[in-house]
């Protein structure tokens, strides 16, 4: 993982194609061990959600390669790593687990990030009607520790369709339901960061399960 963030670190400083093109060999070990890094995540989460097991790691990394058709910035590659293990894979929009490499910013998260509007709105429709179950699994105390505060991106005021004084508006304004914790570049470089990394994985897997009952209903 040294050498990953060391790949990453030299791309931040020369993003352009022919330092790429003069590196490829790097990148390509770089992401073949952020393969083997999400197989053995796929592995261990399967262990307590059976909706990822039997996921491809291709189906979970995300491409390098940034689409700037329409953006100002034109820089052509991320500096980071990224793979998100949910069922149906990182395009699917299911609830799942994502795991961030760059240096100096490392993190995992889970949820649902930025669901497109009818995904939204099936989860507000259920959480409209069990907030209560949420919130109980969002302040258990071993949760709160590590999980302090879900992502805050929500709207200001009351979503289509939601009465403003519901009990639990706050809730239903959120745009994604996610949650995330940074990581030291230490932790991540060190022999214990996949224990580490699965045990905040199951912690977090009690949102995910909610949120699939939320999809499914």
């Amino acid at each position: 993982m040294e050498k990953v963030l060391g790949f990453l670190k030299q791309l931040e400083e020369n993003n352009n194609r022919e330092w790429f093109n003069d590196n490829r060999k790097w990148y390509e070990e770089s992401r073949e061990k952020l393969l083997f890094l999400t197989d053995v995540l796929i592995n261990e989460i399967g262990e307590f959600d059976s909706a990822v097991r039997g996921l491809q790691p291709k189906d979970c990394v995300f491409r390098i390669f940034r689409d700037v058709r329409f953006s100002k910035d034109k820089r052509p590659y991320k500096t980071n790593f990224g793979s998100f293990i949910c069922k149906g894979g990182r395009k699917s929009m299911n609830p799942g687990y994502y795991l961030h490499i760059e240096p100096g910013a490392c993190f995992i998260a889970g949820g649902v990030y930025m669901p497109p509007a009818p995904v939204l709105k099936s989860i507000r429709n259920y959480m409209a009607d069990h907030a209560e179950e949420f919130l109980e699994i969002c302040n258990e105390p071993g949760f709160k520790k590590q999980f302090p505060e879900m992502f805050d991106d929500k709207l200001k005021l009351a979503p289509k369709g939601f009465p403003k004084d519901h009990e639990h508006i706050d809730l239903l304004k959120y745009k994604s339901y996610i949650y995330s914790k940074q990581l030291e570049d230490k932790l991540v470089t060190g022999n214990g960061y996949i224990k580490e990394v699965v045990q905040l994985y199951e912690q977090l897997n009690p949102v995910n399960v909610f949120l699939y009952e939320a999809l499914a209903g």
